[in-house]
């Protein structure tokens, strides 16, 4: 991702035709490139970029003056207490909703619920996020717009950034318990006289977590993702805004430094749900 991000920078011109005035000399503008860098071919720069970023230097930003790693690291929490939160919300709405839906499949909840699913899914995150702003910033003034501070901040950037989590999550609870409600342990646990709920908590939820774990592993680095837009709605003082105004500015050493972290927080949470498969089913075995 380091590299592909470094190419992509690298294609899309020299950062130094920002820094540089009308008055500079060609000398001037020659100096900056090469004490910037820049004057090196594209793959010395990147080896020398990687050589530094394992060691945890990612060089300084060109906009503030100041190392990267310490911008984003300022930033960090905000984009991780969004997406947390997303992440939250996007669980407690959308359990209940997928097994009741596949516990009542069929039925008006069950074709509901599928609405929702559908509508939650098309629903583009920027157009969602400028409605709430509209309907409960503006009109209503119940909560604020932009920034961050207290738990009515967060509401509505977190509520704009859960909606298509919730609403993918529950279609794939019903799928997953749907397909687990079928499995003759499924009878015989309720041949035996059990209860409903014992049958659908105990024996059948639990076996339709695994591909569900995996999604919302996965959703997690969406949600990260995501957040570059959300975050630019609300004003969110994110690693996501942070990143926008780096690719507005050039700042090449910033955009490579929040990409490059974005990911390995993404790849560090995918091992830990490969990890929890082994807890989640006993056949799993890690060698």
């Amino acid at each position: 991702m380091s590299f592909i991000s470094f190419v992509v920078l690298f294609l899309s011109g020299d950062p130094t035709d920002i820094l540089v005035g009308e008055d500079w000399t060609r000398e001037e503008v020659q100096r900056l490139r090469h004490d910037m860098g820049l004057d090196k071919p594209w793959l010395v720069q990147y080896a020398l970029y990687a050589g530094r970023a394992v060691r945890g230097d990612f060089g300084e930003s060109l906009r503030y003056r100041r190392p990267a790693f310490d911008l984003i690291a300022e930033r960090l929490p905000a984009t991780l207490e969004l997406a947390l939160v997303a992440l939250f919300l996007s669980i407690i709405l959308a359990l209940p909703v997928g097994v009741l839906s596949a516990v009542k499949r069929g039925s008006l909840y069950d074709q509901g619920g599928m609405v929702f699913a559908l509508v939650g899914q098309a629903m583009p995150v920027f157009w969602l996020g400028l409605m709430l702003i509209l309907i409960f910033g503006v009109d209503l003034g119940w909560l604020p717009v932009s920034g961050r501070g207290t738990l009515a901040h967060l509401a509505l950037p977190a509520l704009s950034l859960a909606t298509y989590s919730i609403a993918r999550n529950t279609r794939v609870i019903r799928s997953s318990m749907l397909d687990v409600l079928k499995n003759e342990y499924i009878t015989t646990a309720r041949a035996k006289g059990l209860s409903e709920w014992i049958v659908v908590h105990l024996h059948a939820l639990r076996n339709a977590m695994i591909p569900v774990v995996t999604i919302i592993g996965l959703e997690f680095g969406h949600l990260l993702g995501g957040a570059v837009i959300v975050e630019t709605i609300f004003a969110w003082p994110g690693i996501g805004r942070l990143m926008i105004q780096a690719v507005y500015a050039k700042d090449f050493p910033l955009v490579q430094a929040s990409v490059t972290i974005t990911a390995l927080i993404f790849v560090s949470l995918n091992f830990i749900v490969d990890m929890l498969y082994s807890v989640l089913d006993p056949r799993v075995r890690l060698n």
